[in-house]
Protein backbone atom coordinates (compact mmCIF):
# COMPACT_ATOMS: atom_id res chain seq x y z
CA UNK A 1 0.00 0.00 0.00
CA UNK A 2 1.50 3.49 -0.70
CA UNK A 3 1.49 6.23 1.94
CA UNK A 4 -0.24 9.31 0.98
CA UNK A 5 0.44 12.46 2.65
CA UNK A 6 -1.92 15.07 3.23
CA UNK A 7 -0.95 18.72 3.01
CA UNK A 8 -2.41 20.53 5.90
CA UNK A 9 -0.87 23.99 4.70
CA UNK A 10 -2.44 24.05 0.82
CA UNK A 11 -5.89 22.51 2.60
CA UNK A 12 -5.60 24.47 5.34
CA UNK A 13 -5.05 27.89 2.70
CA UNK A 14 -7.81 26.56 0.34
CA UNK A 15 -10.32 26.36 3.02
CA UNK A 16 -9.63 30.00 4.00
CA UNK A 17 -9.79 31.13 -0.04
CA UNK A 18 -13.35 29.44 0.56
CA UNK A 19 -14.12 31.82 3.39
CA UNK A 20 -14.28 29.56 6.19
CA UNK A 21 -12.41 31.10 8.99
CA UNK A 22 -8.77 30.51 9.69
CA UNK A 23 -9.26 28.73 13.53
CA UNK A 24 -11.38 26.62 11.81
CA UNK A 25 -9.60 26.05 8.58
CA UNK A 26 -6.90 25.00 10.47
CA UNK A 27 -8.62 22.75 12.92
CA UNK A 28 -10.88 21.03 9.72
CA UNK A 29 -6.74 20.58 7.79
CA UNK A 30 -5.41 18.95 11.16
CA UNK A 31 -8.65 16.81 11.61
CA UNK A 32 -8.81 15.33 8.20
CA UNK A 33 -4.51 14.97 8.59
CA UNK A 34 -5.14 12.37 11.75
CA UNK A 35 -7.63 10.53 10.00
CA UNK A 36 -5.08 10.14 7.21
CA UNK A 37 -2.94 9.01 9.34
CA UNK A 38 -4.47 6.37 11.34
CA UNK A 39 -2.97 3.53 11.99
CA UNK A 40 -3.62 1.40 8.51
CA UNK A 41 -2.07 -1.76 10.00
CA UNK A 42 -5.81 -3.10 10.93
CA UNK A 43 -7.54 -2.62 7.40
CA UNK A 44 -7.75 -5.31 5.32
CA UNK A 45 -5.95 -5.96 2.50
CA UNK A 46 -7.42 -7.61 -0.93
CA UNK A 47 -5.45 -10.45 0.03
CA UNK A 48 -6.81 -10.84 3.50
CA UNK A 49 -10.46 -10.25 2.11
CA UNK A 50 -9.77 -13.24 -0.72
CA UNK A 51 -8.42 -15.24 2.11
CA UNK A 52 -11.36 -15.09 4.06
CA UNK A 53 -13.97 -15.61 0.90
CA UNK A 54 -11.95 -18.72 0.48
CA UNK A 55 -12.18 -20.13 4.21
CA UNK A 56 -15.79 -19.64 4.38
CA UNK A 57 -16.35 -21.13 0.85
CA UNK A 58 -14.55 -24.43 2.25
CA UNK A 59 -16.66 -24.27 5.28
CA UNK A 60 -20.10 -23.62 3.35
CA UNK A 61 -18.76 -26.63 1.45
CA UNK A 62 -18.10 -28.54 4.61
CA UNK A 63 -21.62 -27.81 5.66
CA UNK A 64 -23.37 -28.68 2.69
CA UNK A 65 -21.79 -32.29 2.22
CA UNK A 66 -22.86 -32.88 5.78
CA UNK A 67 -26.46 -32.10 5.31
CA UNK A 68 -26.09 -33.90 1.85
CA UNK A 69 -24.96 -36.69 4.26
CA UNK A 70 -27.51 -36.53 6.58
CA UNK A 71 -30.19 -36.29 4.14
CA UNK A 72 -29.14 -39.55 2.30
CA UNK A 73 -28.95 -41.09 5.72
CA UNK A 74 -32.32 -40.02 6.99
CA UNK A 75 -33.62 -41.38 3.48
CA UNK A 76 -32.58 -44.49 3.84
CA UNK A 77 -33.58 -45.33 7.26
CA UNK A 78 -36.91 -43.73 6.47
CA UNK A 79 -36.72 -46.36 3.59
CA UNK A 80 -35.38 -49.19 5.42
CA UNK A 81 -38.36 -48.26 8.00
CA UNK A 82 -40.99 -48.50 5.13
CA UNK A 83 -39.80 -51.59 3.74
CA UNK A 84 -39.57 -53.72 6.57
CA UNK A 85 -42.99 -52.29 7.76
CA UNK A 86 -44.68 -53.66 4.42
CA UNK A 87 -42.56 -56.60 4.64
CA UNK A 88 -43.35 -57.44 7.81
CA UNK A 89 -47.38 -56.35 7.02
CA UNK A 90 -47.34 -59.10 3.80
CA UNK A 91 -45.96 -61.90 6.28
CA UNK A 92 -49.05 -64.35 6.81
Amino acid sequence: MTASTFDTLSAARELKAAGIEAEHAEAIAGTVRQATAADRGELATKADLVTAIADLKADMLKVAIGVAIGVVIANATLTAVLVFGALRLLQP
